[in-house]
Protein backbone atom coordinates (compact mmCIF):
# COMPACT_ATOMS: atom_id res chain seq x y z
CA UNK A 1 0.00 0.00 0.00
CA UNK A 2 1.57 3.72 -1.35
CA UNK A 3 1.80 5.50 2.15
CA UNK A 4 0.81 8.40 -0.15
CA UNK A 5 -2.56 7.08 -0.07
CA UNK A 6 -4.96 8.83 2.85
CA UNK A 7 -5.36 5.63 5.28
CA UNK A 8 -8.84 6.20 6.65
CA UNK A 9 -11.35 4.27 8.97
CA UNK A 10 -13.06 2.62 5.34
CA UNK A 11 -9.31 1.66 4.67
CA UNK A 12 -8.93 -0.66 7.81
CA UNK A 13 -12.58 -1.94 7.98
CA UNK A 14 -12.01 -3.29 4.46
CA UNK A 15 -8.74 -4.77 5.01
CA UNK A 16 -10.33 -6.16 8.25
CA UNK A 17 -13.43 -7.59 5.54
CA UNK A 18 -10.44 -8.78 3.54
CA UNK A 19 -8.30 -10.89 6.21
CA UNK A 20 -5.68 -8.39 5.77
CA UNK A 21 -3.64 -6.98 8.64
CA UNK A 22 -2.05 -3.93 9.30
CA UNK A 23 -0.04 -1.95 11.31
CA UNK A 24 0.24 0.44 14.21
CA UNK A 25 3.70 2.04 15.63
CA UNK A 26 3.53 4.68 18.67
CA UNK A 27 5.01 8.36 17.60
CA UNK A 28 6.17 11.37 20.03
CA UNK A 29 7.77 13.73 17.01
CA UNK A 30 7.75 14.81 13.53
CA UNK A 31 11.16 12.99 12.11
CA UNK A 32 9.81 9.54 13.37
CA UNK A 33 6.94 10.00 12.05
CA UNK A 34 8.01 10.36 8.60
CA UNK A 35 10.07 7.63 8.26
CA UNK A 36 6.92 5.58 9.56
CA UNK A 37 4.96 6.85 7.09
CA UNK A 38 7.64 6.44 4.25
CA UNK A 39 7.61 2.78 5.46
CA UNK A 40 4.15 2.00 4.46
CA UNK A 41 3.03 1.72 8.47
CA UNK A 42 -0.39 2.02 8.07
CA UNK A 43 -1.38 3.74 11.37
CA UNK A 44 0.19 5.61 14.33
CA UNK A 45 -0.78 5.82 18.04
CA UNK A 46 0.48 8.95 19.70
CA UNK A 47 0.77 7.44 22.57
CA UNK A 48 1.11 8.64 26.49
CA UNK A 49 3.48 6.39 26.83
CA UNK A 50 5.69 9.67 25.81
CA UNK A 51 5.62 10.36 29.59
CA UNK A 52 7.92 7.11 30.06
CA UNK A 53 10.14 7.13 26.88
CA UNK A 54 10.62 10.72 26.31
CA UNK A 55 9.78 12.36 29.78
CA UNK A 56 11.58 9.49 32.11
CA UNK A 57 8.36 8.96 34.03
CA UNK A 58 7.77 5.44 35.58
CA UNK A 59 4.34 5.16 34.49
CA UNK A 60 2.01 7.08 31.71
CA UNK A 61 0.05 9.06 34.21
CA UNK A 62 1.66 12.07 34.52
CA UNK A 63 1.07 12.97 30.91
CA UNK A 64 -0.94 16.19 30.17
CA UNK A 65 -3.27 17.13 27.77
CA UNK A 66 -0.94 19.95 26.35
CA UNK A 67 1.92 17.73 25.76
CA UNK A 68 -0.09 15.19 23.72
CA UNK A 69 -2.01 18.05 21.64
CA UNK A 70 1.90 19.38 21.03
CA UNK A 71 3.09 16.13 20.27
CA UNK A 72 0.28 15.33 18.09
CA UNK A 73 0.65 17.92 15.69
CA UNK A 74 4.39 17.29 15.39
CA UNK A 75 3.47 13.99 14.36
CA UNK A 76 0.63 14.77 12.15
CA UNK A 77 3.01 17.09 10.02
CA UNK A 78 5.81 14.55 9.47
CA UNK A 79 2.87 11.92 8.72
CA UNK A 80 -0.29 13.61 6.87
CA UNK A 81 -1.65 10.28 4.94
CA UNK A 82 -1.23 7.67 8.09
CA UNK A 83 -4.84 7.14 10.27
CA UNK A 84 -3.89 8.98 13.25
CA UNK A 85 -4.92 7.98 16.85
CA UNK A 86 -4.51 10.38 20.16
CA UNK A 87 -3.77 8.74 23.21
CA UNK A 88 -6.61 10.34 25.65
CA UNK A 89 -4.05 11.02 28.91
CA UNK A 90 -4.89 10.07 32.48
CA UNK A 91 -8.17 12.39 33.65
CA UNK A 92 -8.67 13.97 30.33
CA UNK A 93 -11.96 11.74 29.90
CA UNK A 94 -12.50 10.43 33.86
CA UNK A 95 -13.80 13.04 34.90
CA UNK A 96 -17.26 13.92 32.97
CA UNK A 97 -18.83 13.60 29.63
CA UNK A 98 -18.64 17.27 29.14
CA UNK A 99 -14.83 17.33 29.54
CA UNK A 100 -14.20 14.10 27.68
CA UNK A 101 -15.87 15.53 24.43
CA UNK A 102 -13.75 19.26 25.12
CA UNK A 103 -10.57 17.18 25.26
CA UNK A 104 -10.95 14.51 22.70
CA UNK A 105 -12.17 17.61 20.61
CA UNK A 106 -8.72 19.26 20.65
CA UNK A 107 -7.38 16.07 19.33
CA UNK A 108 -9.75 15.98 16.38
CA UNK A 109 -9.41 20.27 15.62
CA UNK A 110 -6.13 20.92 16.75
CA UNK A 111 -4.12 17.90 16.30
CA UNK A 112 -5.73 16.32 13.40
CA UNK A 113 -6.38 12.97 14.33
CA UNK A 114 -8.54 10.39 13.13
CA UNK A 115 -9.78 9.20 16.25
CA UNK A 116 -8.80 9.06 19.94
CA UNK A 117 -7.85 5.91 22.26
CA UNK A 118 -9.80 6.07 25.92
CA UNK A 119 -9.01 3.11 28.04
CA UNK A 120 -12.32 1.23 29.14
CA UNK A 121 -14.20 -0.81 31.27
CA UNK A 122 -18.45 -1.35 31.42
CA UNK A 123 -18.23 1.92 33.26
CA UNK A 124 -17.37 3.88 30.31
CA UNK A 125 -19.92 2.47 28.09
CA UNK A 126 -22.08 5.80 28.50
CA UNK A 127 -18.62 8.16 27.67
CA UNK A 128 -17.86 6.20 24.90
CA UNK A 129 -21.87 6.56 23.68
CA UNK A 130 -21.98 9.88 24.19
CA UNK A 131 -18.13 10.86 22.60
CA UNK A 132 -19.56 8.82 19.51
CA UNK A 133 -22.69 10.66 19.23
CA UNK A 134 -20.90 13.68 19.38
CA UNK A 135 -19.04 12.57 16.28
CA UNK A 136 -15.65 11.51 17.54
CA UNK A 137 -14.17 8.38 16.21
CA UNK A 138 -13.45 6.18 19.57
CA UNK A 139 -10.56 3.21 19.74
CA UNK A 140 -11.74 1.51 23.33
CA UNK A 141 -8.83 0.45 25.27
CA UNK A 142 -9.60 -3.01 26.81
CA UNK A 143 -7.09 -6.16 28.85
CA UNK A 144 -4.38 -4.28 30.71
CA UNK A 145 -5.00 -0.82 31.19
CA UNK A 146 -2.15 1.47 31.87
CA UNK A 147 -3.51 4.31 33.28
CA UNK A 148 -5.30 1.73 36.05
CA UNK A 149 -1.91 0.65 36.75
CA UNK A 150 -2.53 0.57 40.44
CA UNK A 151 -5.60 -0.86 40.32
CA UNK A 152 -4.63 -3.84 38.24
CA UNK A 153 -1.54 -4.05 40.94
CA UNK A 154 1.32 -4.21 38.05
CA UNK A 155 1.26 -5.08 34.53
CA UNK A 156 -0.33 -8.69 34.45
CA UNK A 157 -1.99 -10.07 31.87
CA UNK A 158 -5.45 -9.73 32.06
CA UNK A 159 -8.45 -12.56 30.86
CA UNK A 160 -6.86 -15.43 32.04
CA UNK A 161 -9.49 -17.02 33.68
CA UNK A 162 -13.00 -17.79 32.63
CA UNK A 163 -14.94 -15.38 34.36
CA UNK A 164 -12.18 -12.70 33.39
CA UNK A 165 -12.08 -13.64 30.06
CA UNK A 166 -16.23 -13.38 29.98
CA UNK A 167 -16.29 -9.80 31.14
CA UNK A 168 -13.56 -8.50 28.41
CA UNK A 169 -15.55 -10.31 25.42
CA UNK A 170 -19.10 -8.83 27.23
CA UNK A 171 -16.96 -5.44 26.99
CA UNK A 172 -16.11 -5.57 23.56
CA UNK A 173 -19.63 -6.21 22.66
CA UNK A 174 -21.05 -3.43 24.48
CA UNK A 175 -18.27 -1.25 22.96
CA UNK A 176 -19.28 -1.77 20.03
CA UNK A 177 -23.02 -1.11 20.68
CA UNK A 178 -21.95 1.33 22.36
CA UNK A 179 -20.49 3.00 18.93
CA UNK A 180 -16.66 2.56 18.98
CA UNK A 181 -15.21 2.69 15.81
CA UNK A 182 -12.17 0.08 17.00
CA UNK A 183 -10.64 -1.80 20.06
CA UNK A 184 -7.39 -2.11 21.16
CA UNK A 185 -6.55 -5.31 23.39
CA UNK A 186 -3.68 -5.17 25.24
CA UNK A 187 -2.10 -8.33 27.42
CA UNK A 188 -4.83 -10.53 26.65
CA UNK A 189 -4.21 -14.36 26.00
CA UNK A 190 -3.97 -15.07 22.34
CA UNK A 191 -7.26 -17.04 22.05
CA UNK A 192 -9.39 -14.60 23.80
CA UNK A 193 -7.87 -12.03 21.74
CA UNK A 194 -8.86 -14.19 18.58
CA UNK A 195 -12.25 -14.89 19.99
CA UNK A 196 -13.26 -11.32 20.27
CA UNK A 197 -11.54 -10.07 17.20
CA UNK A 198 -13.72 -13.09 15.47
CA UNK A 199 -17.10 -12.05 16.81
CA UNK A 200 -16.65 -8.30 15.89
CA UNK A 201 -16.79 -6.24 12.95
CA UNK A 202 -14.89 -3.72 14.55
CA UNK A 203 -11.21 -3.71 13.31
CA UNK A 204 -8.94 -5.13 16.77
CA UNK A 205 -5.56 -3.70 17.45
CA UNK A 206 -3.53 -6.48 19.44
CA UNK A 207 -1.18 -5.46 21.97
CA UNK A 208 1.11 -8.12 23.78
CA UNK A 209 -2.20 -10.24 22.78
CA UNK A 210 -0.78 -12.66 19.76
CA UNK A 211 -0.68 -12.58 16.41
CA UNK A 212 -4.56 -13.29 16.20
CA UNK A 213 -5.63 -9.74 15.72
CA UNK A 214 -6.37 -7.59 12.71
CA UNK A 215 -3.28 -5.16 13.50
CA UNK A 216 -0.59 -5.18 16.43
CA UNK A 217 0.66 -2.05 17.83
CA UNK A 218 4.29 -1.90 19.65
CA UNK A 219 6.27 1.17 21.53
CA UNK A 220 8.87 2.92 18.74
CA UNK A 221 11.83 2.64 21.10
CA UNK A 222 10.91 -1.07 21.51
CA UNK A 223 10.87 -1.71 18.41
CA UNK A 224 14.01 0.03 18.06
CA UNK A 225 15.94 -0.96 21.05
CA UNK A 226 16.59 2.72 21.90
CA UNK A 227 15.73 3.97 25.45
CA UNK A 228 16.50 2.28 28.87
CA UNK A 229 13.98 -1.13 29.80
CA UNK A 230 13.32 -4.58 28.58
CA UNK A 231 10.27 -4.69 26.02
CA UNK A 232 7.76 -7.42 26.85
CA UNK A 233 9.14 -10.53 25.73
CA UNK A 234 6.38 -11.16 22.78
CA UNK A 235 8.34 -7.92 21.32
CA UNK A 236 10.63 -8.10 18.31
CA UNK A 237 13.71 -5.71 18.22
CA UNK A 238 14.34 -4.77 14.99
CA UNK A 239 17.12 -2.59 15.39
CA UNK A 240 19.45 -1.95 18.29
CA UNK A 241 19.87 1.89 18.60
CA UNK A 242 21.12 2.14 22.14
CA UNK A 243 24.30 1.11 20.88
CA UNK A 244 24.13 2.03 17.95
CA UNK A 245 23.32 5.97 19.07
CA UNK A 246 25.59 5.37 21.84
CA UNK A 247 28.87 4.79 19.85
CA UNK A 248 28.09 7.76 17.94
CA UNK A 249 28.15 9.72 20.76
CA UNK A 250 31.54 8.48 22.01
CA UNK A 251 32.92 9.18 18.33
CA UNK A 252 31.59 12.78 18.19
CA UNK A 253 32.75 13.50 21.86
CA UNK A 254 36.09 12.27 20.44
CA UNK A 255 36.50 13.95 17.58
CA UNK A 256 35.89 17.26 19.44
CA UNK A 257 38.43 16.91 22.24
CA UNK A 258 41.19 15.72 19.38
CA UNK A 259 40.10 18.65 17.32
CA UNK A 260 39.19 16.36 14.56
CA UNK A 261 35.25 18.51 14.91
CA UNK A 262 34.62 20.70 12.79
CA UNK A 263 37.09 20.70 9.99
CA UNK A 264 37.91 23.65 9.14
CA UNK A 265 38.10 23.66 5.25
CA UNK A 266 33.92 23.19 5.29
CA UNK A 267 33.82 25.68 7.61
CA UNK A 268 32.89 29.17 6.13
CA UNK A 269 35.89 32.21 6.45
CA UNK A 270 36.75 35.61 6.32
CA UNK A 271 38.76 36.51 3.21
CA UNK A 272 41.55 38.71 2.98
CA UNK A 273 39.83 42.27 2.93
CA UNK A 274 37.31 41.58 5.84
CA UNK A 275 40.60 40.24 7.96
CA UNK A 276 42.40 43.29 6.98
CA UNK A 277 39.42 45.69 8.46
CA UNK A 278 39.04 43.49 11.63
CA UNK A 279 43.25 44.12 12.20
CA UNK A 280 42.75 47.59 11.48
CA UNK A 281 40.27 47.44 14.36
CA UNK A 282 40.11 50.36 17.05
CA UNK A 283 40.61 49.70 20.33
CA UNK A 284 37.15 50.90 21.41
CA UNK A 285 35.61 48.54 18.74
CA UNK A 286 35.32 51.12 16.23
CA UNK A 287 36.73 50.40 12.33
CA UNK A 288 39.88 52.05 10.95
CA UNK A 289 38.96 53.05 7.35
CA UNK A 290 41.19 51.30 5.77
CA UNK A 291 44.30 52.71 2.79
CA UNK A 292 43.20 50.52 0.14
CA UNK A 293 39.87 52.15 -0.41
CA UNK A 294 36.37 51.06 -1.62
Amino acid sequence: MSAQAKITLATLRAMKREGRKFSVLTCYDCTMARLIEGAGVESILVGDTYAEVCLGHPTTLPATMDQMITITQAVRRGAPNVYLIGDMPYLSYQVSVEEAIRNAGRFMSEGGCDAVKIEVDSRLAPTVETMSAASIPIVAHLGLRPQSIHVHGGYRVQGRDVRDARRLMNEAAMMERAGAVMLLLEAVPLELAERIATHTELPVIGCVSGSRTDAQVVVLHDVLGLGAGHPPRSVKRYAELNETCSAAFRAYAADVRAGRFPIDALTASLGDEALSGLDAAAPDGEVVASDRGA
